[in-house]
């Protein structure tokens, strides 16, 4: 029986790369792309798909804002994060929702075709442990929600826009900036900045 793989992500070429990828060298024909976190709900919901291939960063916001609503609604969907983030920083992240696999987009074609078929094959005994650049990286001590917030405040938004976007209240917000700072080692939202671009952690 073959997979339904959904595809994740705000770049064409990147979406339409891997789709040829999937059916050429694996074989793989039911594929469908989305760019946001829209349509990708949207697209939940309309078919039931085994497999999603997951960028952190959408068209219209961060994926991580919507993870915990896809494994209430399905808990057994395979999750594989594709993204130039950093795998020390938001794999770990995304454990505690059962995700295990992590493609960094900067992997070789070889390796990449091999870490995929293992995830649609769902072979847990090569789950993705790649190897980081920056083994100590100072964001991989965030919370989920705190790299949330992260993505809001490295595009510049303040306490109460990120409250607003993320159902907070205004002084939590404020309370989880601190706590990023202070995890971070950042004396500000300037050295944050910095030290985000200095670990290849990008909005």
């Amino acid at each position: 029986m073959q997979p339904e793989i959904l595809i994740a992500d705000d770049h064409s070429m990147i979406r339409k790369g891997l789709k040829l990828l999937l059916q050429i060298q694996l074989g793989y024909k039911q594929i469908t792309e989305v760019s946001s976190c829209n349509t990708l709900m949207s697209e939940l919901v309309k078919k039931r798909f085994t497999h999603l291939v997951l960028d952190i960063i959408l068209s219209d916001g961060s994926s991580l804002e919507i993870i915990p609503n896809i494994r209430r609604v399905y808990p057994n969907m395979k999750i594989l994060i594709f993204s130039m983030q950093p795998s020390e920083v938001y794999g770990e992240a995304v454990k505690q929702y059962g995700i295990y696999h992590y493609l960094h987009k900067s992997l070789p074609e070889e390796e990449a075709i091999k870490l995929i078929s293992h995830f649609i094959k769902d072979d847990n005994n090569n789950n993705n442990n790649q190897h980081s650049n920056f083994p100590h990286n100072p964001f991989a001590a965030l919370t989920l929600r705190e790299l949330e917030i992260l993505h809001y405040l490295l595009k510049g938004a303040g306490s109460k826009e990120i409250g607003d976007i993320l159902n907070l209240k205004t002084n939590t917000v404020s309370t989880m900036k601190a706590r990023i700072l202070e995890k971070t080692k950042s004396s500000n939202l300037m050295q944050l900045v910095e030290l985000a671009a200095l670990y290849n952690v990008n909005f």
